[in-house]
């Protein structure tokens, strides 16, 4: 049945009182599911640890970091790509996305430039700082909250929408970067 279903799920989204419904069942889903997890100290203490580190970056770095990240995809030499997907923070979130039924689709975590610290899955850029999951949450400080529309995935090849939301550290009350979490449209409808 769900395979029947799928290949209408845009169709079935282009109605604004369908987007509406797909919005509201993705803030209950956030609520019920996501943010019990979403301040998890591991995800703060790797945001934390970033940010020191990428704090004087200039757009020129973080370009060239963009470019070999995308270099990198489908490379069997991956430095810059590697230390994403191979931490602590990153097995965190694949924890998320196996527990979740199916229901998330992958989760990336980004600093406050927008780079990627930790992700479940290969993202296919690294810098996110120029997209919405980005510049509507901590561009927006502390209660920066954002629902993509939903789209085919490239990383992941389903319909998903993306829910992100400023990663704020508990300790100081400060925005100090994003999470973005992919979930199943199909899912949720």
């Amino acid at each position: 049945m769900k395979h029947a279903i799928a290949p209408l799920v845009p169709v079935l989204m282009a109605t604004p009182l369908m987007a509406q419904d797909f919005e509201a069942a993705a803030q209950s889903y956030f609520d019920a599911e996501i943010s019990e997890w979403a301040t998890a100290q591991v995800l703060i203490d790797a945001v934390n640890a970033q940010n020191e580190m990428t704090a004087s970056y200039s757009q020129a770095d973080i370009d060239a970091l963009d470019r070999a990240w995308r270099d990198e995809v489908g490379s069997s030499s991956t430095p810059t790509i590697t230390p994403v997907l191979e931490n602590v923070a990153a097995s965190f979130l694949r924890e998320r996305v196996t527990g979740s039924g199916a229901a998330i689709t992958e989760i990336f975590v980004t600093d406050a430039q927008g780079l990627n610290v930790a992700a479940s899955d290969l993202t296919s850029d690294y810098w996110q700082g120029d997209e919405a999951k980005h510049s509507e949450t901590y561009g927006q400080g502390v209660n920066g909250f954002h629902i993509s529309e939903i789209e085919l995935d490239d990383s992941t090849q389903r319909y998903q929408a993306q829910v992100s939301f400023t990663l704020v550290d508990p300790s100081t009350g400060q925005a100090i970067g994003a999470v973005t979490v992919g979930v199943d449209a199909e899912s949720l409808m």
